[in-house]
């Protein structure tokens, strides 16, 4: 399933980056590019890495409006 639509970046890319050893949502924009265009992805991204990682909420703040 897409997670990302702004960059195209499935779930199962974001698993294969946790299992190379991604723990955070600015390491996963690193490599993959996710959240770094809109942002309303990085709430599901976070939920994927947190039970390796990083479990910081994301301040919505940082990122543009939807509107």
């Amino acid at each position: 399933m897409y997670v990302c639509i702004c960059n195209g970046i499935t779930d199962k890319q974001i698993r294969a980056a946790v299992a190379e050893g991604v723990t955070s949502l600015q390491q996963l924009e690193d490599k993959l590019g996710v959240a770094s265009q809109c942002g309303s992805c990085a709430e599901h991204a976070l939920s994927l890495i947190a039970p390796f990682g990083e479990t910081s909420p994301v301040n919505p703040d940082l990122f543009y409006s939807a509107s």
